[in-house]
């Protein structure tokens, strides 16, 4: 049977359906408005389709090339410019009721609209819209509209842009806004103001930072009064936060884009609203889990009447911009097979289809039951939900003659099997699904050549308890706020997903362990690097060095690990930042932190501990495991055999937590950080333990002969929020080859040579290309330190290249170096086939520990013992372990 649908200009060959009612049954719903405008509804009538509330839903063009090809969105693109969208609202969710256009008014046709959310009471309409386009400029340029928030109120038909300055709505893209509980507004932004401002404490320029493929301007949350004003940042990530909802506990749950080093996955997050609290929900380790082990995100969550979490899921793109919709069982698992802490042993899955309809979400493949590119779940009790949704819909693959329409066919197995077909652009409608009998009925039908892409409903909500700002503060130090400092509080390092990796009692018993018997004694606090786009700043890859994979870092303090693991410390409020523990060395010992952390001003944020890398288990989630370490088992006394300074105030207490309680009656001296390295035997009582305490050391910048990679003040002065260790290869490692070192003896006077000379340990001494007398060399161990630039890559000195790159061997002949070349068999001829003979590199930007190469010739009684001073190792040691960067400064990569 052929039907001609005029209103769609495309003929549709219908039949083999897999959903409730076809495009044919639109006229046979009844109508429930009395098509005189938007009103607001007073009840739920009889008729199972129809919403006796408003609706409101985006219709938008389908995106198309410059020959008029479909394009597929990307997740991880924001930034769009889709014009010709607008908002329309029906008094009814019924396909006879009259659509409004509520934004023609401002977008003539030529803006653009997305992202619609409505209040609890069901009065107003938040959105996001672009202004018309300007048709003169290209649509990425940079004086085109900006994305605005705006606000819609149904009864008075009353629109208005949230933020009323022109000035103040262009300085970044909104999108995404949702109401608070306590009426203001959550939205993601390229504004980043907070982040902005630490820039300028941190002595660079103002700008937007890019997403971590440096794409586009990372998309952050902020939240705003309902009139625009008193904007502030709350989220910190280095790439896009999204789609924030607010859940029936007051918490925001969003997508986050996840993009740190070999991170590329948008997980589940909540936090509250002012961005404390900050953690894992759900999905780390559960991408795999689309069609035939499809990698899938987790996009768009809302939250159900039960608390469990509905999500839209699909690949970042090329599956016709939709995907299938699932129900996250988030109350009881953290990821699709990890129950939380109340209900281990169940192994889920946790996510189940939410519809019927077999939705493919394999990339570039036909999917039978259509796909979806949005949801709203009705709060009615009765499950159904509205949706964007496209049939699946197959064309040839021979373009029809010119002036003919192209012949749509439904998926039906044998037209999938038919190798002519192709799929068809997308036609996204709004339906209505009732999983009580599993029926999909249409609300808007599709047009060819447009999308439906949201639907919102105006049936009033239950309206969540409002989490007050700076709840979780630290009250111990009441100067954290103004300091612009937060507190982490780790119960115990030795803490690994719930299961203790040492016995921690042992450890922290002074009689029973010496410190340098310890594994873990510093924690390293790690910051992103925020990087502009190219206009301000040209980065190409040489200015990350061997591996851009973490980008730049920057260090902004240590602390000492307590006998127990435990650790309590400042760290930098409102910036993107992870730990690393580390040996006595100042070696990294656990895995890069590659998730971002954040803490409020004041706030104190706690954890458990460490994570077992590639474990499959996520421990983000403050529900994921037990903690391994009980702490003190009774008040009153001090741990055992340590000073009784140190006493414990309540069962459970932590070493860390009695440090700062203790301290903080004073100056909170035990929670502030270092920029050095430093070790102080605070807990053994000699009497009591039998010994003498531990002897204390440091590894200090104050040390180096060479420049330090932070300020005097940082070096001096107490820890300030700002201070930032910046390590750049030019300037503060390569020096260390040509540093003076003179050979002392005991008394501190001058080795002199057999020639009377006094003696030196210079690196370049030995590792240079040519000798004392000017004279051609193998430099030795095949490690060439001297200055100048590498003949491989010209942005490098030679000498990072020779460190972390492989090289050929190099031997002396006739007076010249030149590579060494060995047999490596013979040709047809009989001729031997000459091969050069590789040279590993001797450091790794896996860090120090994977630098053993380097560093065992610095060991004891090894051949290059006492060349290079401690607080040197630490340098070369923090160096590696956070990347072994080039650059860690964009603004001090040379430009062009």
């Amino acid at each position: 049977m052929t039907t001609d649908l005029r209103s769609t200009g495309t003929t549709i060959k219908t039949g083999g359906l897999r959903f409730a009612a076809s495009l044919l049954t639109v006229a046979a719903l009844s109508a429930c408005g009395g098509g005189d405008g938007v009103s607001i509804g007073s009840g739920q009538d009889a008729d199972p389709v129809v919403i006796d509330f408003p609706i409101a839903y985006i219709r938008a063009p389908l995106a198309v090339d410059n020959q008029g090809e479909f394009q597929p969105s990307d997740a991880r693109e924001l930034i769009t410019f889709n014009f010709g969208a607008d908002l329309f609202v029906r008094d009814r969710a019924s396909p006879s009721a009259l659509a409004v256009n509520v934004t023609e008014r401002e977008t003539n046709g030529l803006g653009a609209v997305r992202d619609v959310e409505i209040s609890y009471d069901g009065t107003r309409l938040l959105f996001a819209l672009r202004s018309p386009v300007d048709l003169n400029l290209a649509l990425d340029d940079e004086d085109q509209p900006t994305w605005n928030i705006w606000e819609y109120e149904i009864a008075t038909d009353t629109l208005r842009r949230v933020i009323a300055s022109d000035l103040s709505a262009e300085i970044g893209h909104d999108l995404a806004p949702h109401y608070l509980p306590d009426g203001r507004i959550i939205f993601s932004s390229t504004r980043q103001l907070r982040s902005n401002a630490v820039l300028l404490d941190e002595g660079k320029p103002q700008f937007a930072a890019q997403d971590e493929d440096q794409n586009e301007d990372a998309f952050v949350l902020h939240v705003m009064n309902d009139d625009g004003t008193n904007i502030e940042q709350v989220s910190y990530n280095q790439s896009h936060d999204i789609d924030a909802t607010v859940i029936s506990s007051g918490q925001v749950v969003f997508s986050r884009w996840d993009n740190a080093a070999a991170n590329n996955a948008i997980n589940l997050y909540r936090m509250n609203p002012d961005g404390s609290n900050l953690e894992l929900l759900y999905g780390q380790h559960s991408h795999a889990t689309g069609t035939n082990g499809q990698v899938i995100q987790f996009l768009k969550p809302r939250e159900l009447e039960d608390g469990r979490m509905m999500t839209l899921v699909r690949p970042f793109t090329d599956t016709d911009d939709g995907g299938d919709i699932v129900i996250i069982d988030t109350p009881v698992y953290i990821e699709n097979t990890q129950a939380n802490l109340d209900n281990v042993g169940l192994t889920g899955p946790a996510q189940t289809t939410a519809t019927v309809n077999s939705v493919v979400t394999e990339v570039n493949q036909p999917s039978p039951g259509g796909r979806y590119q949005s949801m709203y779940p009705v709060q009615d009790g009765t499950g159904r939900i509205l949706l964007s949704w496209s049939q699946c819909r197959l064309t040839d693959i021979t373009p029809p003659p010119v002036g003919e329409l192209p012949v749509i066919y439904p998926c039906t197995d044998e037209n999938l099997a038919d190798t002519s077909l192709q799929e068809a652009d997308p036609a996204y409608g709004i339906w209505m699904y009732d999983p009580r009998d599993q029926t999909q009925l249409p609300v808007v039908p599709p047009e060819d050549g447009f999308s439906y892409t949201e639907v919102v409903s105006a049936d009033p909500r239950t309206l969540p308890p409002v989490i007050l700002d700076s709840e979780n503060r630290f009250d111990a130090d009441p100067d954290l706020v103004a300091e612009g400092a937060g507190v982490i509080n780790i119960r115990s390092v030795y803490d690994f997903d719930g299961g203790a990796v040492a016995n921690i009692a042992a450890l922290a018993d002074p009689a029973q362990t010496l410190a340098t018997d310890r594994p873990a004694r510093f924690l390293r606090i790690v910051k992103a690097v925020s990087l502009p786009n190219d206009d301000i700043v040209d980065l190409d890859n040489t200015a990350f060095g061997r591996s851009r994979a973490q980008g730049m870092k920057e260090i902004v303090g240590y602390a000492p690990v307590e006998p127990d693991g435990s650790v309590m410390v400042k760290v930098p409020a409102n910036v993107a930042f992870g730990v690393s523990v580390l040996d006595e060395d100042g070696h990294r010992i656990t895995s890069r932190h590659q998730n971002w952390m954040q803490v409020r001003p004041g706030q104190v944020l706690e954890c458990n501990g460490c994570h077992v890398p590639q474990s499959g288990l996520s421990h983000g989630r403050s529900d994921a495991f037990p903690s391994a370490w009980a702490g003190a088992p009774v008040a009153g006394v001090s741990y055992p055999n340590t000073r009784a300074e140190w006493f414990v105030g309540e069962v459970g207490e932590t070493m860390a937590e009695i440090r700062a309680r203790i301290t903080c009656a004073t100056d909170c001296a035990s929670i502030e950080p270092s920029m050095d390295l430093e070790y102080e035997d605070v807990w053994t009582d000699e009497v009591a333990a039998g010994r003498t305490a531990d002897a204390s050391f440091s590894y200090a910048y104050a040390d180096l002969t060479t420049t330090p990679p932070t300020s005097l003040n940082c070096i001096t002065q107490p820890w300030a929020s700002n201070c930032r260790i910046v390590i750049n290869y030019e300037t503060h490692i390569h020096p260390l080859w040509s540093a003076a070192r003179p050979v002392l003896d005991d008394m501190g006077n001058p080795v002199l040579d057999g020639a009377g000379m006094p003696m030196s340990n210079d690196c370049t001494n030995c590792h240079t290309p040519l000798d004392d007398q000017n004279m051609p060399r193998v430099p030795a161990g095949q490690l060439d330190l001297a200055d100048g630039l590498s003949p491989d890559e010209p942005d490098h000195f030679n000498s990072y290249r020779e460190l972390l790159f492989p090289d050929n061997e190099q031997e002396l002949n006739m007076g010249a170096v030149q590579d060494r070349l060995v047999e490596a068999g013979f040709d047809d001829d009989g001729n031997p086939i000459l091969v050069t003979v590789n040279v590993n590199p001797s450091m790794n930007v896996a860090g120090a520990n994977a630098s053993s190469r380097f560093f065992s010739r610095f060991e004891a009684g090894q051949s290059h013992d006492g060349y290079l001073s401690d607080a040197e190792k630490r340098l070369l040691a923090e160096w590696l372990d956070v990347g072994a960067q080039y650059y860690n400064n964009p603004f001090d990569v040379p430009q062009n």
